[in-house]
């Protein structure tokens, strides 16, 4: 029924990873049931099904950047939209079994990228260890827990729920290194405005026209709406052929950016509506609340502008 809180929630698994981390900070999801997926489709997938409310799947990260798989999800299949994002912290720690000391530690299980941000503590702290490749931090957490590797690197969830002792924490070379995790639904009414929102877009430019990117950027400059991402994916139509995904400020219900809307309607080949929700304060580079719009700019700029034009058009000059 529209407007009923989810429920059945879904992330990428496995169980103890970075997702489940991040899902548990959506208090719904933590009154609510979470099941693990083996990939994001399959999460997504869920979704589009009817099987679960909404899914929980990796958007970006500040060190490696944007998840392709996720953007090439949302750019295909049936819509879905976000309506919430999560920011977490990435603190990876080493966690082995109780009793298993440092000195003990002679082979680490780690996701490659895991081991890629942990590679300098790696160098000063073990570097007589093997690191080997596991399929994710869960898994990683698990190997340690059965004895199969000395130690692992994963999240701190994933120590807790197999019962590893943290031999170390805050272990990647990156303190600030974040993951922004997204909350997908099937289409509904949007999130109530917050006044500090996000929307994000899939747009399709017309390949064959000059300057069309330009003129998709400049629909939004001109109203005043901030691009605060934009990434490109293949289309997969042919060498060349790309789609932009973009993070805009504001909100679908807000006057300038459902004017902006409305112009990308009008000179792309085709525009995805991916949601518009809150934004997490991490996304603010100082954390503080954004600046107002320029002058001229605003919401009340906009209705003030409106009623001054149907009044010209019923013959008021004044």
């Amino acid at each position: 029924m529209p407007g009923t809180p989810p429920t059945r929630f879904v992330y990428l698994g496995p169980e103890g990873t970075f997702a489940e981390q991040a899902l548990r900070t959506v208090p719904a999801a933590e009154r609510g049931d979470r099941t693990p997926a083996r990939s994001v489709g399959e999460a997504l997938d869920a979704v589009r099904a009817g099987e679960a409310d909404a899914a929980l799947v990796p958007l970006e990260n500040s060190i490696g950047g944007a998840v392709g798989v996720t953007l090439d999800e949302l750019a295909e299949g049936d819509p879905l939209v976000i309506t919430r994002e999560v920011v977490l912290p990435v603190e990876f720690v080493l966690a082995a079994r109780p009793g298993v000391t440092p000195t003990e530690v002679r082979a680490v299980a780690a996701h490659p990228q895991a081991s890629t941000q942990c590679r300098g503590w790696l160098r000063d702290h073990l570097a007589d260890a093997t690191v080997v490749d596991v399929l994710s931090n869960g898994a990683a957490a698990a190997g340690a827990a059965t004895g199969e590797y000395d130690a692992a690197i994963c999240a701190p969830i994933g120590a807790a729920r197999h019962r590893l002792t943290v031999l170390a924490d805050k272990i990647a070379d990156h303190p600030d290194a974040v993951t922004r995790f997204a909350l997908l639904s099937r289409p509904g009414p949007p999130p109530p405005p917050t006044g500090d929102d996000l929307t994000s877009l899939a747009v399709y430019i017309a390949h064959d026209r000059v300057g069309a990117l330009l003129a998709v950027l400049m629909e939004l400059a001109v109203r005043g709406v901030n691009l605060t991402r934009i990434e490109s994916r293949p289309t997969g139509e042919a060498l060349g052929r790309y789609v932009f995904f973009l993070d805009c400020t504001g909100h679908v219900a807000d006057v300038r950016l459902g004017e902006a809307l409305q112009g990308l309607r009008r000179v792309c080949a085709d525009v995805r509506f991916l949601g518009s929700y809150p934004r997490h304060r991490w996304s603010t580079a100082d954390g503080n609340r954004p600046t107002p719009a320029p002058a001229g700019l605003s919401d009340a700029d906009y209705a003030d502008a409106v009623a001054w034009l149907a009044r010209l058009r019923a013959g008021e000059l004044s």
